[in-house]
């Protein structure tokens, strides 16, 4: 039996789907074919992702594509996910988190290390397209300029080589998992940013792997499941649910595991209306216990405020 993988045709998209094939080949005994399916996301390059309102831009059609039986698994970035799955699908694996933190990429022409906070000049030009980084990155310097981002990992990094714009957001697994090498931009500079000065989007840094419920597929991707980064990540997706937001809420929350217990950042500015920019995000709350659904609930009680 050979089993259809669906996914994006990105390079990032085409990454995650070969390492669900070869784990799946090496975990199952199963053989895979890797099938590209074009989503909303995809065929709309250029609208900014802050004014979209749809759930699933990213995602629908690999997921009509499953219900149809043209694949028998989707494989997606799990933030890009929406917390609730149509009836009949079901997230089957997600496996293990690579590091959720972001990475600032800087022209060496805005660097500047002495600078208060992120390591740039005074009114830089930032691009990114994401509502929860540009309402952290007004908390953490509120004399930053915001610009657009849209485009694969490649394309985003030309922009930025080809000065654009002073600075753009990336999650660092994308550079991992795509093995950019930032030192051969000589022009260049790279700043991880800690969980406090941006906390990342949840499920960030995981990849799922989505299929219909009770179908062979279903049970060989289940092998797949990293139990501590299901635990964690179902947590963030749980507070996100529960502030009724989508991919649209400047929402940034991670959750890990500590010893004897989890710890759990957080981060949210008030909603955004259809076409406006987000505010500035609010301190970082930092929880720590051993009950995950007791902190989301102490979460949600502290930021439902903002929303």
């Amino acid at each position: 039996m050979i089993l259809k993988i669906g996914t994006r045709g990105s390079d990032l998209a085409m990454w995650q789907a070969r390492r669900v094939r070869t784990v799946l080949q090496t975990l199952a005994g199963t053989q895979c074919e890797i099938i590209v399916i074009k989503t909303s996301g995809d065929r709309d390059g250029n609208s900014s992702l802050h004014t979209l309102q749809t759930q699933g831009f990213f995602t629908k059609e690999l997921e009509r594509a499953l219900l149809d039986s043209e694949i028998d698994l989707a494989v997606h970035s799990l933030k890009d996910l929406p917390t609730e799955s149509p009836t009949g699908l079901t997230i089957s694996a997600i496996l293990k988190r690579a590091d959720p933190r972001d990475v600032l990429l800087i022209d060496r022409e805005a660097f500047d290390p002495s600078a208060s906070g992120l390591p740039l000049k005074r009114g830089s030009l930032v691009a990114t397209g994401s509502n929860r980084r540009r309402s952290q990155l007004l908390r953490e310097r509120p004399d930053l300029k915001l610009a657009d981002l849209r485009g694969n990992v490649p394309t985003r990094i030309n922009k930025l080589s080809n000065k654009t714009f002073d600075a753009m957001v990336i999650a660092k697994a994308a550079l991992d998992r795509l093995k950019i090498d930032i030192e051969k931009l000589e022009h260049i500079e790279l700043r991880v940013m800690d969980i406090v000065e941006m906390v990342p989007s949840p499920g960030q840094g995981a990849i799922a792997v989505q299929t219909i419920q009770g179908t062979v597929a279903h049970e060989k991707a289940s092998c797949l499941d990293h139990e501590t980064t299901r635990a964690a990540i179902e947590a963030e997706r749980r507070l996100m649910a529960k502030l009724e937001g989508g991919c649209q809420l400047p929402l940034g929350v991670n959750v890990r595991e500590k010893p004897g217990g989890w710890v759990m950042h957080a981060s949210l500015a008030p909603r955004p209306g259809p076409s406006s920019m987000p505010e500035q995000a609010g301190p970082v709350l930092r929880i720590e216990g051993k009950d995950l659904h007791d902190l989301v609930e102490q979460a949600f009680e502290r930021l439902k405020v903002e929303v």
